[in-house]
């Protein structure tokens, strides 16, 4: 059975998910554990090979994965080694036909977003960034039909409205293909799209899911003049993560980060620079909706980050790993076009959460940080229990005042 299960993780496409707080701790440090166990679980199969089968493993390995979902990157327990947040709902087929009827698109539509979220009576201009590793090459295309779906104006490299370059800050010589990573692409630029759609998109696709590469990726679209920057990916908190805090820290320009997708505390959600983002299972229609934690959106104390003093009491004595929460669940969660995945498909994880943070900061029209958020608590839904908690943190935003 052990085998069985390797197997399929290996494959790419087996079903995937996390498991409850603890599940997965024990593995951060990048020690190497008795086969089986822990970081190099499978003999022979390498730095990447699976941490534990069974009771003890990876998101989306063994009976525990998270029902009805899909994980699109295979979780890495390499140290500064990051994978996707999202999560395909696979109780949803995929529509392939691109010109599918809006009313007839399951998930969450941008107006839903909207609503939900109060972010209907703004607008905005300026660029968020999109930081993601390995290319997506069909992006642009993909980001087309959804736009067009749901009476969104155009957004194009040859309106300038969208950008793409490499880590560099370079149009042209793209990363490598990933399958996993153009899902994420996908949907974060859609999720943009959805809650801002007069931002501008410029899109950075870091060389590779090193946290060394995605942080100059940052770091280059900080450069290139983005208000806000969205980063849909999580690690294991290592010892030596305090290195790449500084990729993140860019003043006067608000970045966001998932929580991740397992009820543990990931980087760089736990960055003191960042606007961690948790999960919500969100239901109900327009001006009727309800929104409760859920249950794998990644939250938790630090292991190696100190409390920043603008976070207030919690019930951690170090950094918090969530500061605001938006809607994660994969079976409450959101329309996504990507031809490569099958078409229209429903996704969630807190993927979802980063890009539309991001985006609700430049509708703000004065991008600040988490320290603003957590000085207006009142502009947030408190999610129960009453106030702040690990899962949702302030909670999911009530407008773009607390931003």
């Amino acid at each position: 059975m052990l085998l069985l299960l390797a197997l399929c993780a290996c494959s790419g496409g087996g079903t995937s998910g996390p498991l409850p707080t603890g599940a997965i701790r024990g593995v951060q440090d990048g020690g190497t554990a008795t086969p089986g166990e822990g970081a190099n679980a499978l003999p022979g199969e390498g730095a990447n090979a699976l941490p534990g089968e069974g009771a003890n493993a990876l998101p989306g390995e063994g009976a525990n994965a998270l029902p009805g979902s899909q994980l699109a990157c295979q979780f890495s327990a390499q140290a500064g080694q990051a994978s996707c947040t999202v999560a395909i709902n696979v109780n949803v087929k995929a529509l392939a036909n691109p010109a599918t009827p809006a009313s007839e698109i399951p998930g969450l539509h941008p107006i839903d977003l909207q609503n939900a979220y109060g972010f209907a009576a703004h607008s905005a201009n300026g660029t968020v960034a999109i930081v993601d590793a390995y290319d997506d090459p069909a992006v642009e295309s993909d980001l087309a039909v959804y736009r067009t779906a749901f009476g969104l104006p155009a957004c194009t490299s040859s309106s300038g409205c969208f950008r793409k370059v490499n880590q560099s800050g370079i149009g042209g010589s793209y990363p490598s293909f990933d399958p996993g990573w153009s899902q994420e692409i996908a949907l974060d630029v859609e999720m943009v799209s959805a809650v801002c759609p007069t931002c501008k998109i410029l899109l950075v696709e870091a060389n590779s899911a090193s946290l060394d590469d995605l942080g100059a990726s940052v770091d280059t679209a900080a450069a290139l003049g983005a208000a806000a920057i969205s980063n849909s990916y999580y690690a294991f908190e290592w010892a030596g993560e305090n290195s790449e805090d500084a990729h993140y820290h860019h003043p006067g320009v608000a970045i966001t980060a998932s929580s991740g997708d397992a009820a543990e505390a990931f980087y760089p959600a736990s960055s003191p620079y960042v606007t961690s983002v948790g999960g919500t299972s969100l239901s109900g229609s327009a001006n009727a909706w309800n929104e409760s934690p859920w249950t794998y959106g990644g939250r938790g104390c630090s292991a190696y980050e100190t409390a920043p003093a603008w976070q207030g009491e919690t019930s951690c004595t170090t950094r918090s790993t969530v500061d605001v929460a938006a809607v994660a669940d994969p079976q409450t969660g959101v329309a996504v076009f990507d031809a490569a995945a099958g078409g229209w498909i429903v996704a969630g994880g807190t993927s979802v959460g980063a890009p539309l943070v991001a985006a609700a900061y430049l509708l703000s029209g004065n991008p600040q940080s988490a320290a603003f958020s957590y000085a207006h608590p009142g502009d947030f839904h408190d999610i129960p229990p009453a106030g702040y908690d690990l899962a949702t943190g302030l909670g999911s935003p009530r407008g773009v005042a607390g931003l």
